[in-house]
């Protein structure tokens, strides 16, 4: 099925698991992909650079659209998680936090609206977290970052949707990729049995996969959700955030 056939679209954190998976599953219905990361990353072009740097992404959107020939869907995916609670918090961890997580998609956004409307519109997908929906214990850091992410995502699905420029958000639990598993190994736990033990947690019987979070990306991105602006679709196996 092509249904991306002729979109060009802008995968953030194109390296890692979520965006490998997002990025596929969009070059599959026949869409073009500009992947963006540190490194180089999958994609029909690979746009390499910091999201901590307010000038690169800035200029982002319109690189990947020159790039692409044009922009019609934007993955706002990169993103990082910060643990801990708030009185062992570092001045530096939280200003990456907020770069990675809040500040880079507000100027992605910011940059991206005025291309997609001159396009006649277009569709943003953020990846908020069901932590920002309902938010946990000890990851102050990421819930904050999360929480801006989903508002951020309903208040630009209001502004921007006489635009034709649709807003919305997947709002994953916990997703098996190496992040999590480095994220495991980094605080001494053996990641197979920890990723066995959340397993265990969900009703549905296993945490999410990174294809599992790119089918609700794709669906978010395509005309079967023509009528979603602001939506925050939780991606959660049942399990609510404990």
């Amino acid at each position: 099925m092509q249904e991306f056939e002729g979109k060009r679209a802008l995968v953030t954190g194109a390296a890692g698991g979520i965006g490998r998976a997002i990025v596929a599953a969009l070059q599959a219905r026949g869409a073009k992909v500009a992947g963006a990361d540190l490194a180089e990353s999958a994609g029909d072009v690979s746009l390499c650079g910091d999201l901590t740097e307010a000038a690169f992404c800035d200029g982002l959107p319109e690189q990947a659209a020159q790039a692409l020939g044009g922009l019609d869907i934007v993955v706002n995916n990169a993103g990082i998680i910060t643990r801990g609670k708030i009185t062992e918090a570092t001045d530096e961890e939280y200003a990456r936090t907020m770069a990675i997580n809040v500040e880079a998609p507000f100027r992605l956004c910011r940059a991206t609206i005025p291309i997609m409307e001159r396009a006649g519109g277009g569709a943003i997908v953020n990846v908020a977290s069901c932590w920002g929906v309902h938010p946990g214990p000890n990851h102050p850091l990421y819930v904050m970052s999360k929480s801006a992410v989903a508002s951020l995502t309903q208040c630009l699905g209001m502004d921007h949707a006489h635009q034709g420029i649709r807003v919305n958000a997947v709002c994953p639990n916990e997703v098996n990729t190496p992040m999590l598993r480095t994220g495991f190994a980094a605080r001494g736990f053996d990641p197979d049995k920890a990723v066995e033990a959340l397993d265990a947690s969900v009703p549905l019987g296993r945490i999410a996969e990174p294809e599992d979070i790119a089918d609700v990306v794709v669906f978010l991105a395509s005309d079967q959700a023509r009528y979603l602006c602001g939506a925050l679709i939780e991606a959660n196996g049942g399990k609510a955030v404990q």
